[in-house]
């Protein structure tokens, strides 16, 4: 590459960096100005909580709808708004005034938005609602427009610069309808105590889903455990450790409660002649740390990576262990 080409490309890659850097600084100028407009804005305050009141008291679904970026928001919102517990789905408004309206009931709540609020293509879906009753909350920038003013909860964003030099592409104005729906979306999670149980329920697949398994779901149990009680010789915990490939074993007590494991550390400080004679709760590790069955993945890896340890047993009320758990295990299911 010559000086002159290395000149050019540093100077474009010097305009996109500044570039970059004022995009940024308005989506944050912008999140700013919402959050101030939610202290100092008694009307936005209060459209908010009647919406996650309206939303929350419903019986039905919540249908979101909204045209060109505001219905993509929209999308995500209703997304947000299902995979936290509230029956939600999106609704485009030309396929509303050919048919899917009749999905609509007024058990509903629907959610339109539209940044200026006249949105010509949220006309059928107004006049839908107003004949059967069906409340509406809508996401827009203007308190006098045809949305606002039709509305049973009107959310009136304040005015804000998009990143667009020319003001056009919605960008900071996008942003701002899309934290108002995740808003929404958590307050009414933390309303209805949605747990993560719960959350585990509608996220089945991928590292989500597996960080919300439970660890007795990853668990080995019955004979796969490695366990010895006390009295035994160091000679048959060697050969339950290496039988059984957790690189460690547990020792019960009479009645059957984990006292004590032995790993690969307590064979090296021990070792002497006698190793193999002694006991194995003269070599054993007191109080082991153990977990419990209910313990989503995702806490158990915390958990391991805390204490820098690779195995935990689980243990029942009583302290008896009922399965074991390898790191490999979270590994394999594709917590981390």
């Amino acid at each position: 590459m010559g000086l002159r080409q290395a000149s050019a490309h540093e100077r474009t890659a010097v305009a996109a960096l500044e570039s970059i850097g004022r995009t940024l600084t308005t989506a944050m100028v912008g999140i700013k100005a919402l959050t101030d407009h939610l202290g100092s804005d008694e009307a936005f305050a209060r459209s908010v909580v009647d919406a996650v009141e309206l939303i929350g008291e419903s019986q039905g679904r919540v249908v979101v709808s909204g045209v060109g970026k505001s219905g993509h928001i929209g999308r995500k919102i209703a997304a947000t708004l299902a995979s936290t517990g509230t029956s939600a789905y999106f609704v485009h408004p030309t396929e509303a005034s050919h048919g899917d309206l009749g999905m609509v009931t007024s058990q509903d709540v629907l959610i339109l938005l539209s940044w200026s609020g006249e949105t010509a293509e949220l006309a059928n879906m107004l006049t839908y609602a107003k004949r059967f009753n069906v409340p509406i909350v809508s996401i827009c920038a203007n308190r006098d427009s045809v949305l606002a003013r039709n509305s049973e909860v009107p959310i009136v964003l304040p005015k804000v610069q998009e990143a667009c030099p020319h003001g056009l592409a919605p960008t900071t104005s996008a942003m701002l309808q899309l934290a108002v729906g995740d808003a929404v979306a958590i307050a009414l999670l933390e309303r209805r105590g949605f747990s993560a149980e719960d959350f585990k329920t509608f996220h089945p697949g991928g590292k989500l889903g597996a960080q919300l398994r439970l660890v007795r779901e990853l668990a080995h149990e019955g004979a796969q455990m490695p366990l010895l009680q006390t009295g035994r010789p160091m000679s048959e915990a060697l050969i339950e450790m290496s039988s059984k490939g957790f690189g460690v074993v547990g020792i019960v007590d009479d009645t059957g409660k984990l006292v004590g494991v032995i790993t690969d550390g307590d064979l090296r400080r021990h070792m002497s002649g006698d190793l193999l004679q002694q006991p194995v709760e003269a070599v054993m590790s007191r109080n082991p740390r153990v977990i419990r069955g209910d313990v989503l993945a995702s806490g158990a890896m915390e958990f391991m990576q805390q204490h820098k340890v690779t195995v935990l047993f689980i243990v029942g009320d009583g302290g008896a262990p009922v399965s074991i758990l390898h790191i490999h295990d979270l590994l394999r299911a594709g917590v981390v």
